[in-house]
């Protein structure tokens, strides 16, 4: 059934940007006890709402994708990005907010096809898309397209032009110079390390590339009726000899904007948990069938909870309690310890590992039976083409 959550924000509806960051692990930013490659994200987490225990659901883009945008938990199938029935009324934040009259747009330096995201994207509420083609004069193109300082700066005229006509928006953002081959332009940055095309260089300049965007964007007329989040979409180079690494899964969140006070949240959150907040600071009460908490309200979702999916293997934790599902094989119990980021073996909890077998059997039924759709709107009489 769907579930309405009464909103925290009652005013005028605020715009959404979501600012989706390539492989950006907690390892990569100093204030989460990564490296110091993160001055602009430690300074902003100073000045929004900061989740030091966020968990991403899973090790690819689209996973990433799967969870900010739908708010859907992972499966042993592919991403709902590429699943076939995801091409029509797919649950999405772009659905809901299009439906409240928002702009909708998808913003990439790089192909939007890759992955099927610009198919996805098409078919479930977004209307505008701008990528690798509609750069006119770039300041620096790699493999994988405009950089990610081109990138925002498209994204901020965008913004600019759409609060001038009044018009509400959505922006997904999802940056492409943290990926090998680890390209961005020279000046920008004082290098970590040498040579220049590295993992942490290029984090490095992701870094720097969002402080800029943030920059203009809290001199835009547009900032005080916006709620920004920032999220990495998964960590770089997971692996690790646990069935779930546990520690590459641990990400950056930031929540920042006009009306949002500065805290730190301690709590254990999954990405899935983004979509309802988000709603919720937006104003939006709609009924959705998203399954995440709105972590608004501080006093719920203690000490929190997150799933993270590896392979075929599916971990839930609840403070540091495990329950690891793995196909064929009853599930096994076991005790997480950040300091060491080390999983020890110990008595499985029964209602533990019940919980964790309602969320990895929630994602298969509700695809196969249709329960992350929208009631169906009337259809317009003609479908509007993506703008440039």
């Amino acid at each position: 059934s769907l579930a309405v959550r009464p909103p925290v924000h009652t005013g005028t509806p605020r715009n959404l940007v979501i600012v989706l960051e390539e492989s950006l692990g907690a390892q990569f930013i100093g204030s989460l006890g990564g490296r110091p490659l993160s001055p602009n994200y430690d300074r902003l987490s100073t000045q929004g709402w900061a989740f030091e225990r966020l968990y991403a659901t899973g090790t690819r883009s689209v996973r990433g994708i799967e969870a900010v945008l739908t708010g859907f938990p992972p499966t042993p199938a592919e991403s709902v990005v590429k699943l076939p029935a995801s091409r029509e009324r797919f649950f999405t934040l772009a659905d809901v907010l299009g439906r409240h009259g928002y702009d909708t747009g998808f913003y990439y330096g790089g192909e939007s096809h890759f992955d099927n995201m610009r198919e996805f994207f098409l078919a479930n509420g977004f209307t505008r898309i701008v990528d690798r083609k509609d750069y006119r004069k770039p300041a620096f193109v790699g493999s994988w397209g405009a950089s990610d300082e081109d990138l925002f700066g498209r994204a901020d005229q965008q913004f600019r032009e759409l609060n001038a006509q009044g018009k509400p928006f959505f922006g997904l953002v999802f940056t492409s110079s943290n990926h090998d081959p680890f390209e961005f332009p020279d000046g920008r940055i004082d290098l970590y390390e040498q040579p220049k095309q590295t993992r942490d260089n290029a984090a490095k300049y992701a870094d720097y590339a969002l402080g800029e965007f943030f920059r203009k964007a809290m001199a835009s007329p547009y900032w005080e009726n916006t709620v920004f989040l920032v999220v990495a979409d998964h960590d770089s180079r997971v692996f690790g000899k646990d069935m779930v690494p546990i520690g590459n899964f641990h990400i950056p969140g930031l929540i920042l904007g006009g009306g949002i006070a500065p805290r730190r949240d301690a709590r254990i959150v999954s990405q899935i948990d983004l979509p309802p907040t988000l709603l919720s600071l937006l104003g939006i009460a709609d009924p959705t069938p998203l399954v995440g908490q709105d972590l608004t309200d501080a006093r719920r979702l203690q000490p929190g909870r997150a799933l993270m999916q590896y392979d075929r293997n599916l971990a839930w934790m609840e403070g540091n309690d495990v329950a690891i599902l793995q196909p064929d094989k009853p599930a096994q119990g076991y005790r997480y310890d950040p300091a060491s980021d080390q999983l020890q073996p110990q008595p499985l909890n029964p209602a533990l590992a019940r919980r964790a077998h309602a969320y990895a059997m929630w994602g298969t039924l509700a695809y196969e039976k249709e329960l992350y759709r929208l009631p169906a709107q009337a259809k317009p009489a003609s479908k509007p083409k993506p703008r440039p």
